[in-house]
């Protein structure tokens, strides 16, 4: 696999993930259990966004100053932030399973925090794997673009099909599975995993939703990464994009968390995107979609779908709490 990105800018970003998720970490401990108001969350969400930018411009000029060539270095970028646009906005579906997850558990706010940094440390490994694996495949087999392209379109149909409609938990098989292999508590015994029932040790209802969340991701996992891979098969633009968009998924959670009743049609809007992704993968060795057509389409998707869940929200469905 060949990337554009110099082997010290692979470093630079390697560095910073670790010192992202060591700030974050010292945060989390420093403050406790506690639960994440709608500021604290659009505070460390535009943080995030920024931070993506910022590193968006030091790859910018990475590659100008390696090749020499601004028109390349324009390119590469605007794959970037294409890509990272791309898994921002499917992460939102992630979201909604997970706020399913936390409602059906009745997971205290205080401790849903660090539920979802142990899923960011596990989504960031997998999809390193997912990734530098797809990577190969497509460098050894180029029909699996194919074979990605119409599973993407697929899975925008199901999507499409099953949106607006009411989800459950009582007949998921990997939580029926989790029951059958764990005993679980009935309570949960505050942040722990484990915890001692009748001089037995056995696993709390936390234990439980970090698995489904991490069952989750894998999940969503198998539609983002084609998605990508559709914009640029450079495996330093599809890693650094993936984990990207990962790093802001806790603070986009809690911000979504107090609006997703005012997004309500949003998964119309990604169904849409995954066809168009999937086409384009489909139609790539006929007429490639240019990178700046992708991310407008992309934008005006999501704008248009925004927008037209806010005009058709009722006054009953804005105000309703998720959990």
């Amino acid at each position: 696999m060949q990337s554009i990105a110099p082997l010290w800018l692979w470093l630079v970003f390697v560095a910073f993930v670790l010192a992202a998720l060591f700030v974050d970490f010292v945060v989390l401990k420093k403050q406790g259990s506690h639960e994440v108001g709608v500021k604290e969350a659009l505070n460390w969400s535009l943080i995030w966004v920024a931070l993506s930018f910022v590193f968006n411009g030091l790859f910018w000029w990475a590659v100008q100053r390696e090749t020499g060539s601004t028109a390349l270095a324009n390119e590469k970028s605007l794959e970037f932030l294409t890509g990272y646009l791309i898994e921002k906005s499917l992460a939102v579906d992630n979201i909604f399973v997970f706020l399913l997850i936390f409602t059906y558990f009745a997971v205290p706010a205080a401790y849903q925090k660090r539920v979802l940094m142990i899923g960011i440390i596990g989504a960031i490994v997998l999809r390193t794997v997912m990734i530098l694996v797809g990577g190969w495949l497509l460098s050894q087999f180029h029909w699996i673009l194919y074979l990605f392209g119409a599973f993407l379109i697929l899975t925008g149909v199901k999507m499409w099909w099953a949106a607006g409609k009411e989800s459950s938990l009582d007949d998921n098989p990997a939580l029926k599975l989790l029951r059958r292999l764990l005993p679980v508590s009935r309570d949960f015994d505050g942040e722990k995993f484990w915890t001692v029932e009748n001089g037995r040790r056995i696993a709390t209802p936390l234990l439980m939703v970090v698995a489904l969340v991490g069952l989750t991701d894998v999940i969503f996992a198998v539609d983002s990464i084609p998605a990508i891979f559709a914009i640029t098969q450079d495996p330093f633009i599809v890693l650094t994009s993936n984990v990207f968009a990962i790093l802001g998924l806790r603070a986009m959670f809690f911000l979504l968390q107090a609006a997703a009743s005012r997004f309500h049609l949003l998964n119309y809007g990604l169904a849409v995107i995954l066809v168009f992704i999937g086409t384009k993968m489909m139609l790539i060795d006929l007429y490639k979609i240019p990178v700046a057509v992708s991310l407008a389409v992309v934008l005006g998707i999501l704008a248009v779908t925004m927008v037209w869940s806010a005009r058709t929200a009722s006054p009953s469905r804005s105000g309703k709490r998720v959990s």
